[in-house]
């Protein structure tokens, strides 16, 4: 039943021209939040929020701040922060690596490898360079590609709910 759920919600927003690209690549950031497990550790407490990040300029903002304000996942309220630096973004729990990062992107990556932190971004063959989740438009469509072996490596679980509608799965058993 949530298979169905995530893939009407997935095929729904794609479905919709009236949505631009950033308000697709905002939902999906908010979902993805329900189809990860982080380390208990990863959370300073069990009220603590979950914090999405935006490295650098991003257009997913506003959209972003839109879609998660005043909705909670497993209990946890949600912060929206946009980082500068490596170091700031070394606190969140879900990090939106958008393509005008891409000159910085192989040493963000390396930087954050060890963390538990899901990775995302949208530049050009982002989960073979180590990201976890990777926006790629096929046919006009927001589609997902996911690197499971990173996502392992940092001690994330992705859902096979998630992995079931992506287009790519590395690491896949």
């Amino acid at each position: 039943m949530l298979v169905l759920w995530l893939l009407g919600v997935i095929g729904a927003v794609q479905a919709q021209p009236s949505l631009s690209e950033p308000q697709v690549k905002a939902l999906f950031l908010f979902n993805f939040a329900k189809y990860v497990d982080w380390p208990a550790d990863s959370f300073a407490s069990p009220e603590s929020p979950l914090v999405i990040g935006l490295m650098g300029h991003s257009y997913c903002t506003d959209p972003l701040r839109k879609c998660v304000a005043g909705k909670k996942v497993s209990g946890r309220s949600i912060v929206v922060r946009e980082f500068e630096t490596l170091e700031e973004a070394a606190v969140c729990h879900i990090i939106f690596v958008g393509d005008s990062e891409k000159p910085h992107q192989r040493e963000l990556l390396n930087h954050l490898q060890e963390r538990a932190i899901l990775t995302v971004g949208d530049a050009d063959a982002f989960v073979e360079r180590g990201g976890m989740i990777g926006f790629v438009k096929r046919d006009g469509k927001v589609r997902l590609e996911i690197n499971l072996n990173t996502a392992r490596h940092a001690k994330l679980e992705i859902s096979s709910k998630l992995l079931s509608v992506a287009d790519q799965v590395i690491g896949k058993q």
